[in-house]
């Protein structure tokens, strides 16, 4: 158990770098868009060290596929789930989905298809690989 728990402050410490990065690039683009509005430094900070708990959290529970007694579906599950609590929970603490359930719905359903989308391709991308190297293998 000790070395998940090290894996995963290990990856969190390595990506968290780029949550101040990304709101930082955020920020950039609404201002030029000029749909940006001016938030008090509170605010900034606060949106920083959120996103920055974000991305660690984020990289740290891709450690969750190096559990080898952990079979991949459930896997998928705990890493989609915790990203999903992740996400949600600091959305909502910064402000940035609208209340009601409407929003909430709609941030939900995104997030499953994306998370389905990326993983069908990673899928895909992996058995076309592993075809190619059987392929090598046989020949």
């Amino acid at each position: 158990m000790k070395k998940y728990v090290v894996e995963f402050l290990k990856r969190g410490l390595m990506a968290c770098w780029g949550g101040p990065v990304i709101i930082a690039i955020i920020y950039l683009c609404l201002n030029a868009s000029g749909a940006a509005e001016t938030i008090t430094l509170t605010e900034a900070a606060k949106n920083i060290l959120t996103i920055t708990l974000m991305a660690f959290v984020a990289s740290g529970i891709t450690m969750v596929y190096q559990i080898e007694k952990l079979a991949l579906f459930p896997a998928l599950l705990l890493h989609g789930a915790v990203l999903y609590l992740d996400y949600i929970m600091i959305y909502l603490t910064n402000g940035w989905l609208a209340e009601g359930i409407t929003p909430f719905l709609v941030f939900t359903v995104v997030f499953v298809l994306s998370y389905a989308l990326i993983w069908v391709i990673i899928y895909l991308i992996t058995k076309n690989k592993t075809q190619k190297i059987n392929q090598v293998l046989n020949s």
